[in-house]
C-alpha cells in the first residue's frame, strides 16, 4: 500500500487534491493509533482483575468475601460495589477533566505534542498502578491514566483526520479504534494468563504491562510530524507546505495548501472557539458528535467490554472460563473493526451504523430472553447448551459495535468540525464520551444487582433510539474533503441545510454582543 496509487479528492469549484498514499501517512499513522492500544488495554485490564481473588483481596475485602461465601443475596449483585466500580471508573472522571487541558494543548502547541504530554501521563499511571500497596495509589494511578486518556483521545483523531488523504481517511482514522480493540484482546490474554500465577502477584503484571502500549504511544509521538493543518494554523506556513508535500509525495500541493491557509485565517478570527461552537452554522456537527458520544456509551458496549470477565462470572461461568470467553469477545472485537477499516470508506457511516444496530437489538433481546429464562437469584446453571448461546450472542454484539458505533463514534466528529471551532469540538466529544463513560462504568453493576437480566432489554431499547437518530439526522461524510463538509453536506441536508447562514459576519456580531455584556477581551 505504501507508495501506491494515486488519491484524488475533488474540491470546491472542481479543483482536485493530488494525494498519494506514502510510507509516511501509514507510519504516522500507525504510530499515532497506538493511543488507542493505551486505551483499550486500559479499558480491558479493569475487568479482568477486578474479577481475581487476590485483587480484591487486598484492596477490596467486602467484595472478597462476598465471591466466596455462599449466601449472596442474588448472583447478579456478587460484585454490586461502589469502591470497584470507582477503580474503573476514576479513569473516565479523570480523563473528562484532562480533555479540556488537551483542547488548548492541540491548538496551541500542536497534535503532536498533545500525544506526548499522553504517552508520559500513562507511564507514570502504570508504574503507580503495578507499584500500589494501597486503595488510595491504585485511584491515583488510575487518575493519571485517565489523564493520559483525555489527551490521546482529543489529539490522535485530529491527527489521524487531517494527515489521512480524503479516499481513505475513514480506514486510517479507524486505526485508533482497531488499536483499542486490539488492546482489550491484549488485556484479557494477559488477565487469562496472570489469573494463573501463584503467590497473588499476577494483577500486579497485569497493570504493569500496561506499560507497553504506553513506551508505544510515547516513541511513536517522537517519531511523527506534525500536521500541515495544525502547523499552518499556529503560523507554521513553510514549514506546513513542506510537511504536506512529504505526507502528499508530490510537489502539486498548492491547492490544497491555500485552502488549509485560508481555513487558518478564518480560524485565527474566531477568538472563542468554545462559544463559537454554539453559532448556528456550528450546531449542526456539534448536535451530532454529541449524540454519538452519548449513544456509543448506551449501546451498553463499555459495559460488557470493562466487565466482560465479571459479567461471565455472574452468569455461572468460573473464573478461568469467564476470562476465555472475554478472550473470545475481544478476538471479535479485533476482527470485526478489521471489517470496518476495509468497509467505512466504501459502503459508507450511515449503512453501518444502521446495519449494526438491527444486529445489536435483537442480539441484545435474545441474551436478556436467556437471562431471564435460566439465571435466577439463587441459580446460575445455564447448561452449556445456553451458555454457549450467551456467548454466541454477546459475540454477535460486540462484532457489530465493532464495525459500526465503536469506530464512526470518534471518526465522524474528528471529520465533520470545520477548523476554527475542530479543536474545541474534538474536546466536547471527548469529553461527553468520557462523561457517560464514567456513568456506565460507575453505576453498570449495581444496575445489573437491581435490573438483572433486564438490563440487556434496558440497552437494547437505546440502540432503537440511537438508529432512528440515524437514518433521520445523520448524513452521510463518506469520500468529502475534510474542508468542504459544509458546502457538500450540510447545505445539502433536509434539515441541518437550515442552520447554515451565510453571514459571515456572524463571529463579529457574537463577539461584539459579548464584549458589550462584559464576556470579551
Amino acid at each position: 500500500m505504501a507508495g501506491g496509487g494515486l488519491a484524488v479528492a475533488s474540491a470546491a469549484g472542481g479543483v482536485e487534491f493530488e494525494a498519494k498514499i506514502t510510507p509516511i501517512v501509514i507510519i504516522s499513522c500507525i504510530m499515532a493509533a497506538t493511543g488507542g492500544l493505551m486505551f483499550g488495554y486500559d479499558v480491558g485490564v479493569s475487568g479482568g482483575v477486578t474479577s481475581m481473588p487476590d485483587f480484591l483481596k487486598k484492596f477490596f475485602p467486602v467484595v472478597y468475601k462476598r465471591t466466596n461465601s455462599g449466601d449472596l443475596g442474588s448472583n447478579y449483585c456478587k460484585y454490586d460495589n461502589q469502591g470497584l466500580q470507582l477503580f474503573t471508573s476514576s479513569l473516565y472522571l479523570a480523563g473528562l477533566t484532562a480533555t479540556f487541558f488537551a483542547s488548548y494543548t492541540t491548538r496551541r502547541l500542536g497534535r503532536r505534542l498533545t500525544m506526548l504530554i499522553a504517552g508520559v501521563f500513562f507511564l507514570i499511571g502504570v508504574v503507580l498502578n503495578a507499584a500500589a500497596q494501597d486503595l488510595a495509589m491504585l485511584i491515583a494511578g488510575r487518575i493519571l491514566l485517565g489523564c493520559g486518556v483525555g489527551f490521546a483521545n482529543q489529539a490522535v483523531p485530529v491527527f489521524l483526520s487531517e494527515i489521512a488523504p480524503t479516499r481513505i481517511r475513514g480506514g486510517l482514522n479507524i486505526l485508533f479504534q482497531l488499536n483499542v480493540t486490539i488492546g482489550i484482546l491484549f488485556a484479557n490474554l494477559v488477565n487469562y494468563g496472570t489469573a494463573k500465577i501463584k503467590g497473588g502477584w499476577g494483577w500486579r503484571l497485569s497493570l504493569g504491562l500496561a506499560g507497553i502500549p504506553a513506551i508505544l504511544l510515547t516513541i511513536g509521538a517522537l517519531l511523527v510530524v506534525d500536521t500541515p493543518n495544525s502547523l499552518i494554523e499556529r503560523g507554521k506556513l513553510e514549514q506546513g507546505k513542506a510537511v504536506l508535500k512529504k505526507i502528499r509525495g508530490t510537489d502539486n500541493v498548492e491547492p490544497e495548501y491555500l485552502e488549509l491557509v485560508e481555513a487558518s485565517r478564518i480560524a485565527k478570527e474566531v477568538k472563542h472557539p468554545f462559544r463559537n461552537l454554539l453559532l448556528s452554522k456550528n450546531r449542526p456537527p456539534l448536535i451530532i458528535a454529541v449524540a454519538l458520544q452519548f449513544f456509543q456509551q448506551f449501546t451498553g458496549i463499555n459495559a460488557i467490554m470493562f466487565y466482560a470477565p465479571v459479567l461471565f462470572s455472574t452468569l455461572g461461568f468460573e473464573n478461568s472460563a469467564s476470562l476465555y470467553s472475554a478472550v473470545i469477545t475481544g478476538a471479535v472485537n479485533v476482527l470485526s473493526t478489521i471489517v470496518s477499516v476495509y468497509s467505512v470508506d466504501k459502503v459508507g457511516r450511515r449503512f453501518l451504523l444502521l446495519q449494526a444496530g438491527v444486529q445489536m437489538f435483537l442480539s441484545q433481546v435474545v441474551i436478556a430472553i436467556v437471562l431471564g429464562l435460566k439465571v435466577t437469584d439463587k441459580s446460575d446453571n445455564m447448561g452449556t447448551g445456553f451458555a454457549v448461546l450467551v456467548v454466541i450472542m454477546i459475540c454477535t454484539y460486540v462484532a457489530a459495535f465493532a464495525w459500526s458505533w465503536g469506530p464512526l463514534g470518534w471518526l465522524i466528529p474528528s471529520e465533520t468540525f470545520p477548523l476554527e471551532t475542530r479543536s474545541a469540538g474534538q474536546s466536547v466529544t471527548v469529553c461527553i464520551n468520557l462523561l457517560f463513560t464514567f456513568v456506565i462504568a460507575q453505576a453498570f453493576l449495581s444496575m445489573l444487582c437491581h435490573f438483572k437480566y433486564g438490563i440487556f432489554l434496558f440497552f437494547s431499547g437505546w440502540v432503537f433510539v440511537m438508529s432512528i437518530f440515524v437514518w433521520f439526522l445523520v448524513p452521510e461524510t463518506k469520500n468529502i474533503p475534510i474542508e468542504e463538509m459544509t458546502e457538500r453536506v450540510w447545505k445539502k441536508h433536509w434539515l441541518w441545510k437550515r442552520y447554515m447562514v451565510d453571514d459571515d459576519d456572524e463571529v463579529y456580531v457574537q463577539d461584539d454582543l459579548a464584549k458589550k455584556n462584559g464576556f470579551g477581551n
